[in-house]
C-alpha cells in the first residue's frame, strides 16, 4: 500500500479504499509532478519497490526529482539496494535517464530504519538491446555484516573463494552500523563487458554462514554458465521500461513466473509487442517491440 500511495503523490491521483483493510482500490492518476518527496515506509519493508514503483513516471517527467526513502533497504524476498544500484540502474541510464542512488543508512529487517536518497534526472527513452555479456572482467565477493561477528563474513568468504576461485583482492568484508539491528547481505558482482549483474543471499537465524555464500555463488555460477547478458530477475524488471520506450530486446536464462505474469499484465495496459523465443538450451531472447 505504500508503493501505491508513493504511485498518488507524484500524480495528483485519486486513490479510493486505500485503508489497510480494504479489498478494492480506485487509482485515478493526474499529471506526473517531479520534485522533492519523502516516503517512510513505516517498517521494514522494502523501500527499493516503493522506488521502483515510482521510477517509471518520474524518469519520463518533465522536472528533476529527489526521493528520500526510509524502511528497509537490504530486504530478503525483494530487490536489495546493491542490485539496483550496480545492475538495474546502470541497464535504466542506457536508456537516457540518469538515476543516482545514495545509501544513507543501511535498514535490514526486521526493524528497518534504513534510509536512501535518489536523485532522477529524466530524460526520453531509448530502445536498447541487452543481447551480450561479453567477456566477464572481474569478479568480486562482498560480506556485509551489521552487528555480527566477524566470523560470519569470514566463513562466507572462504567459500565463495573456493567455488568462484576468487583471491584475496577479490574478497570483501563491509562491517555497516548495527543501529538499526543485526543482518547479513552476502553478494556476488560479475562485472562483464557490456554489464555487472549482483547476485544476493542474505543470512538469517539458522541459516549457516556457508549456506548463505552457497546460495549467492551458485546463483553466479548458473548465469554464467549459460551465457547470457540478463539474469532472471533483472529480466522481470526491464519490461516495463522497455515496453514504456517503445522497444528493446535483451538474452536471458528461463523467465521466473514473476516475469512472465509481468508479461501479461504490461500486454492489458500498453499497446506493445513482446515476444519470447528459445534460441539454445536454457537461452531465451525476450524482444519488447516490433
Amino acid at each position: 500500500m505504500t508503493a501505491v500511495l508513493a504511485a498518488g503523490a507524484i500524480c495528483d491521483a485519486k486513490i479510493q479504499g486505500a485503508e489497510v483493510d480494504s479489498r478494492e482500490v480506485t487509482f485515478i492518476p493526474g499529471k506526473v509532478r517531479g520534485g522533492a518527496y519523502q516516503f517512510d515506509v513505516g517498517s521494514a519493508g522494502s523501500t527499493m519497490l516503493v522506488l521502483q514503483t515510482i521510477l517509471p513516471a518520474l524518469m519520463m517527467a518533465e522536472e528533476a526529482s529527489t526521493i528520500s526513502l526510509t524502511g528497509g533497504t537490504h530486504n530478503f524476498g525483494a530487490p536489495p539496494l546493491p542490485f539496483l544500484e550496480k545492475t538495474f540502474l546502470p541497464a535504466i541510464a542506457r536508456m537516457g535517464p540518469e538515476v543516482k542512488l545514495i545509501l544513507e543508512r543501511v535498514g535490514f529487517a526486521p526493524r528497518g530504519g534504513g534510509r536512501a536518497r535518489v536523485e532522477i534526472a529524466p530524460a526520453r527513452l531509448k530502445k536498447i538491446k541487452l543481447l551480450e555479456r561479453g567477456a566477464v572482467q572481474r569478479t568480486i565477493a562482498i560480506a556485509t555484516i551489521a552487528g555480527l561477528p566477524r566470523d560470519i563474513a569470514e566463513r562466507e568468504l572462504k567459500l565463495a573463494a573456493r567455488l568462484l576461485n576468487l583471491k584475496a583482492n577479490q574478497l570483501v568484508i563491509d562491517e555497516v552500523s548495527a543501529e538499526q539491528g543485526p543482518g547479513n547481505l552476502f553478494t556476488v558482482h560479475v562485472e562483464a563487458e557490456h554489464c555487472t549483474t549482483v547476485f544476493t543471499a542474505f543470512g538469517g537465524k539458522g541459516i549457516r554462514a556457508e549456506e548463505v555464500a552457497r546460495d549467492a555463488c551458485r546463483q553466479a555460477t548458473r548465469y554464467l554458465d549459460r551465457d547470457v547478458a540478463v539474469d532472471e530477475h533483472l529480466a522481470d524488471q526491464l519490461l516495463l521500461p522497455m515496453a514504456l520506450a517503445g522497444g528493446g530486446a535483451f538474452m536471458t536464462t528461463e523467465l521466473s513466473l514473476h516475469a512472465t505474469t509481468n508479461i501479461e499484465t504490461i500486454r492489458r495496459f500498453i499497446d506493445v509487442r513482446i515476444d519470447v523465443e528459445e534460441v539454445s538450451k536454457h537461452r531465451f531472447a525476450v524482444r519488447v517491440g516490433d
